[in-house]
C-alpha cells in the first residue's frame, strides 16, 4: 500500500500538520518505521479523500432554495404518480360498478320470472295428483271472508285498580 508523509497527507486532505501530529500522538493515527503514514490507515481516520476540481469545471454553488425547489419538484412527481393511480383505481371501480349494474338489471315484463314459472309435470310420467287442500284448522283457506270472533255481552267489567294508601284508608270500599 501507498505509504505518506505528514506534509503528503496534509495536502491531500487540506488539513494541518499538527492536527496530524496530535492524532498521532493520542494514538487514533498510526505511523510506520520509517515515519510515513499507509493510505489505508489515513482513510480509516480522516475518510477518503476529497479531490481537487480542475479551476476550468464551473463550480456548483448549492443554495438553500435550489435545494428546496429539487425537494418540491419531487415531491410533485410523487404526487402526480399518486394521482394517476387513483385515476387507475378509479376507472377500475366504475367497469365494477357498471359490470355490476349489468348483471343486476331488472328482467323485462314480457320475461317470465322464477316466481312465475309453473313445474312441468309429465302425466304419463308422474303418477302422483296434486294434493287436496286439507283443512287442519291451522291455515285459513283464502276464499272464506274474514268472520269476526264474538265477544259474550255478559263480560263484567273488573274492579278499577287501587293505590297504596287508598288500601289503608278505604279498605272496604
Amino acid at each position: 500500500m501507498k505509504t505518506l508523509t505528514v506534509l503528503e497527507l496534509s495536502k491531500l486532505y487540506n488539513i494541518n500538520r499538527q492536527t496530524i501530529y496530535n492524532n498521532i500522538k493520542k494514538g487514533i493515527l498510526s505511523k510506520n518505521s520509517d515515519n510515513k503514514i499507509d493510505l489505508a490507515e489515513a482513510i480509516r481516520v480522516f475518510g477518503e479523500p476529497v479531490k481537487k476540481q480542475d479551476v476550468k469545471e464551473p463550480v456548483k454553488i448549492d443554495s438553500p432554495n435550489s435545494a428546496e425547489v429539487l425537494l418540491l419538484r419531487q415531491q410533485i412527481d410523487m404526487l402526480k404518480n399518486q394521482l394517476d393511480d387513483a385515476k387507475d383505481r378509479e376507472s377500475f371501480y366504475q367497469n365494477q360498478i357498471e359490470t355490476m349494474q349489468r348483471l343486476l338489471e331488472a328482467p323485462k315484463p314480457n320475461m317470465t320470472t322464477f316466481t312465475d314459472q309453473k313445474p312441468s309435470q309429465d302425466i304419463a310420467t308422474d303418477p302422483r295428483s296434486e294434493p287436496g287442500v286439507k283443512n287442519d284448522g291451522l291455515t285459513t283457506p283464502v276464499e272464506t271472508e274474514n268472520k269476526r270472533i264474538p265477544v259474550p255481552e255478559h263480560v263484567e267489567q273488573e274492579p278499577e285498580k287501587r293505590g297504596f294508601w287508598s288500601r289503608f284508608f278505604r279498605p272496604y270500599d
